[in-house]
């Protein structure tokens, strides 16, 4: 009886040990514990059944399992280079860089496989379509909205694929050597003829402020011309009232005052004391001094 006892009593400890391991690993196996970059995909019996995120949760025990670890941090595809053919025929080699993130990681296990290589060829096709409706110039000029549009279209592409795309950016645009060639030819013959128009232009303002400067030099010429003819009127104005007012003896007085200046005149200076006259020019500044006496009385 002993030692049936002990045999029985150890068959329940050992039977008790196991169903306590058993209960442990129950709990283990239905505790899990998310990183916060990561979520968890559930399946029961190979279909979904929840997805776990950051923290402490609980699935059932040999009925749920963890199918599908998913990072949800942002990740970057590799840069890639893509030919395209722009409006105007010019072939460019495109240079991109994706940045994109996981939001909704049972829609990106069970849609889509390579999740890389589909928003890489996603992202080829688009920028290959977008640049073959632009010109060359506008690709390199308006490379901001460019960019901008094919953002939207490849979040429109991948969104059933539950994944974000946070940035798209176009690292650079490549031209073949002809093509270079060509722009530089066009550059340095624009150059010219911005530098032939310049030219023109300030040969053109030098003839129109030569032509001002002639314009005003003539007007002045003529204001002072016209001043001159009102002064000579003014005096043959004065002149005529005076005869008017005075008779003949008021003219006959001003042309003899004339001759006595005129006779001062020449008689001044070193050398010039004795001067030859006509002896009708005598007579005429006889009568000048004769009048003159005359006004003075």
């Amino acid at each position: 009886m002993t030692e049936a006892f002990i045999l029985n009593l150890i068959t329940q400890n050992i039977v008790f040990l196991l169903a306590t391991v058993f209960i442990i690993i129950l709990i283990l196996k239905g505790v899990r514990i998310v990183p916060q970059s990561q979520k968890f995909v559930v399946e029961r019996f190979g279909r979904l059944k929840s997805v776990l995120g950051p923290g402490i949760n609980f699935i059932v025990p040999l009925l749920d399992s963890v199918a599908h670890k998913v990072s949800i941090l942002e990740r970057q595809l590799p840069n890639a280079t893509q030919d395209a053919i722009t409006k105007d025929n010019v072939l460019v080699q495109i240079d991109t860089s994706v940045f994109y993130r996981i939001l909704e990681p049972e829609k990106t296990v069970y849609r889509i496989r390579d999740v890389d290589g589909a928003i890489a060829t996603t992202v080829a096709g688009i920028v290959r379509a977008e640049i073959g409706k632009m010109d060359l110039d506008e690709v390199q000029s308006n490379r901001a909205q460019l960019i901008s549009q094919i953002q939207t279209m490849v979040e429109s592409a991948v969104d059933d694929w539950g994944i974000e795309v946070t940035r798209a950016e176009i690292l650079d645009v490549n031209l073949d050597q002809a093509t270079r060639d060509a722009m530089l030819q066009q550059l340095n013959a624009e150059r010219a003829r911005r530098a032939q128009v310049t030219e023109a232009e300030g040969q053109k303002r030098a003839v129109e402020l030569a032509a001002d400067a002639e314009l005003y030099a003539a007007e002045q010429t003529a204001k002072a011309r016209r001043i001159e003819a009102d002064a000579e009127a003014y005096a043959t104005g004065v002149v005529a009232k005076a005869i008017a007012e005075n008779g003949l003896e008021a003219a006959q007085y001003q042309v003899a005052l004339k001759q006595v200046e005129a006779l001062n005149a020449l008689g001044a200076g070193d050398g010039k004391q004795t001067i030859l006259v006509p002896a009708n020019a005598l007579e005429a500044f006889g009568n000048a001094f004769n009048m003159l006496k005359g006004a003075g009385k």
